[in-house]
């Protein structure tokens, strides 16, 4: 209507008429508040006042409509060809006779019926196939619990234990023989896996050369095998038909331990009176690394392989640990009653490697037979995926736990029971990665495959305790100072069988050249592979460059645990009688556990045209320290800084270590401030 047209012309008008004086109120900003002297120039002179001026427009009233009008829809090009009239009886007619010729297009009238018609080439559909999968997963927990503990009105000396951490540094470098391959820096690039893979083909090869079955000398376990293939169980280097359970081996914790959820009972609990007990646990504690790989990268029964074949196996395990306690209740006699409650139970640790190789279902040959004398059915055609350049699959996980738990207490009976818990820490790493990729019934690849999967593990306690009385020594004191686990597990699984491998055949290469070449035919002679028997089509993945499945696992568990028990006789003379003391610095569990699952086929064959490498290595190690190292009261001890200064002799090799610990500084965070008044006006 005229109504509206009207209303919308003044709502425009009122709009521009609003956005103008708002212009203008804020002209002043946009100015910085300067006011122009002299009036701007006037603009040029209209071209409409031309009197040479002309116009066709039509000028007509303000119209908001938008119109469009569309071409003529009946005739329209196709691609650059000729076009055609989509008439709908016409449109069925071509459609019939493009069917009946082949076609899969309606047929296209062409300007000129005399000249064939020349049809595009067909060539072979190819669709985009699975890319890399990286995963670089690094997890640290660092853990400093030195406890101090006095239960008595007595001022006793503070101990510096500062020594544990350089003690746990010499522990780990004289380890590094074991693990010659926890070095490896993350990576991803083919150049650096490539060249991980060369050191380790090179350090398996010189094991071999000089049959060499140990690296060092005094080790508690040492032990070393290499080859192409490793088969079995090996605990402390020792081949065994089943590796033992952890359960079996973990340690009492006491006190430590998750409380239990008690029975239901109907008839009511009792509660004894107070019992004159004490209980300390100074130890306790549980550090562990868990990790889980399991990869199928591409899962495929036949692979072929135009370049060489690498597949590498390792696993390197290595425990460092010192339990030389100092226990005054055990020379004495003290507390081992008839029962020998003071004896100590010894510190156990174990390198369990396990390599296994398994198949996955049966092959094709097998399931030809199947058939009770029929003929095999055979694929007739083939869908291709292709990857242009490398795939690679790696999975890098480095765990890491430092953990020192050096406490001191001086406790003492309170005629009641009393439980006193200062270790008992539990620190995990758990890590669980399931890789899942697609199923192809042919895998090629152009370039070359490396298989590798290395497990590094390292374990390192240092548990030198200290148990000792003030005074009297009571009867009726049961220790526990040694007790303590280190154990290393890792396991390698490849499911596929070692035997796979064989020549590349003709028709292999035929087939990766018929791709190249977009041939949409399937060469016959593929068809006719007996692997393929039973297959109405085939599903096949083309990889132009190298394939890479890496799986690299690092754990690194580091306890330090040198407590220091001082029990004084308690005060309360009466209630001292019949006294029952438990103390338990050790009962500690270093633990790292890996296991790698590695799909490497489905039952079927591998075809190499290159060469064939395999690196299998496994290497155990433990040392025992028998480190003598003592706290020394941290009164009585000078600062590095502070020697050096007040000593005129020049420093030589041969002078002592000096401990310096920062944590009992009385320059450090701990110190009172300066200024008085500061915490009143802060």
């Amino acid at each position: 209507m005229q109504a509206d047209r009207i209303s919308d012309i003044i709502a425009h008008f009122i709009g521009h008429f609003d956005s103008v004086i708002d212009e203008a109120r804020l002209r002043i900003g946009y100015t910085e508040g300067k006011v122009h002297g002299e009036d701007p120039p006037p603009p040029p002179e209209l071209e409409a006042l031309d009197p040479d001026f002309a116009s066709q427009l039509v000028l007509r009233g303000f119209d908001p409509d938008v119109t469009y009008r569309d071409g003529d829809y009946r005739l329209f090009d196709v691609g650059g060809r000729a076009p055609f009239d989509p008439d709908p009886q016409q449109l069925l007619r071509d459609l019939d006779d493009g069917l009946s010729g082949g076609y899969r297009l309606p047929r296209i009238d062409q300007a000129d019926p005399t000249i064939p018609m020349e049809m595009p080439e067909e060539r072979l559909a190819v669709y985009p196939g699975p890319g890399s999968a990286i995963s670089h997963i690094s997890q640290v927990n660092l853990l400093f619990d030195d406890d101090y503990l006095n239960m008595t009105g007595q001022e006793h000396e503070r101990l510096d234990t500062g020594y544990v951490t350089e003690r746990l540094a010499e522990f780990a470098n004289a380890a590094d023989v074991f693990t010659p391959f926890a070095d490896f820096d993350r990576t991803d690039t083919y150049e650096n896996l490539q060249q991980m893979a060369q050191e380790v083909h090179e350090f398996n090869e010189g094991l071999l050369a000089n049959d060499t079955t140990s690296l060092t000398e005094d080790a508690e376990v040492d032990f070393v095998i290499a080859g192409n293939d490793i088969q079995g169980t090996y605990v402390n280097g020792v081949l065994t038909d089943e590796a033992p359970a952890l359960d079996d081996h973990m340690p009492d914790r006491g006190i430590a331990d998750q409380p239990e959820e008690p029975e239901p009972s109907e008839t009511p609990l009792e509660q004894a009176g107070p019992e004159n007990v004490l209980t300390v646990a100074a130890g306790a504690n549980v550090v562990a690394n868990v990790a889980s790989v399991t990869t199928t990268g591409v899962i495929t029964p036949v692979m072929s392989v135009m370049g060489n074949y690498h597949q590498v196996d390792v696993i390197t395990q290595a425990y460092v640990y010192s339990d030389n306690d100092n226990n005054d209740y055990i020379p004495t006699g003290c507390g081992k009653g008839e029962d020998g409650a003071g004896e100590q139970a010894p510190t156990v640790a174990m390198n369990i490697g396990v390599f296994d190789r398994t198949t996955f279902g049966e092959t094709s040959e097998n399931q030809a037979d199947d058939g009770q004398g029929e003929d095999p059915v055979y694929p007739s055609d083939w869908r291709v995926s292709v990857i242009e350049g490398d795939v690679c699959f790696v999975q890098w996980i480095e765990q890491y736990n430092f953990v020192t738990d050096n406490d001191q207490m001086v406790v003492t009976t309170t005629g009641c029971e009393t439980s006193v818990l200062v270790g008992g820490n539990a620190v995990f790493n758990l890590t669980a990665y399931l890789g899942i990729s697609q199923q192809y019934d042919l895998v090629i690849v152009g370039g070359n495959v490396l298989d590798m999967n290395i497990i590094s593990q390292l374990a390192i306690l240092y548990d030198n305790d200290r148990i000792g009385g003030d005074g009297t020594l009571p009867d009726g004191v049961e220790t526990q100072t040694g007790n303590n686990l280190l154990w290393n597990q890792a396991s390698i699984q490849n499911v596929g069988a070692n035997d796979r491998f064989e020549t590349m055949p003709d028709h292999m290469q035929q087939s990766q050249q018929a791709i190249e070449a977009g041939d949409p035919d399937m060469p016959e002679t593929l068809a006719g592979d007996t692997n393929f028997a039973g297959y109405e089509w085939l599903n096949v993945l083309y990889i132009t460059g190298n394939l890479y499945d890496v799986t690299y696992i690092k754990q690194v568990s580091i306890l330090g645990d040198a407590d220091s028990v001082t029990q004084v006789a308690s005060e309360l003379l009466a209630n001292n009688e019949n006294a029952s003391v438990i103390i338990d610095t050790g009962s500690n569990t270093v633990a790292n556990i890996a296991q790698v699952i590695d799909y490497d086929s489905f039952g079927g064959t591998t075809y190499v045209a290159g060469q064939t490498y395999s690196d299998a290595i496994l290497i155990q190690g433990g040392l025992v320290e028998n480190d003598t190292t003592q706290p020394q009261p941290l009164n009585n001890q000078l600062a590095n800084e502070i020697l050096a200064f007040l000593d005129d002799d020049p420093v030589t090799p041969d002078t002592d270590d000096a401990i310096f610990n920062s944590g009992g500084d009385l320059c450090g965070p701990g110190a009172s401030p300066a200024d008085v008044m500061q915490t009143v006006i802060a």
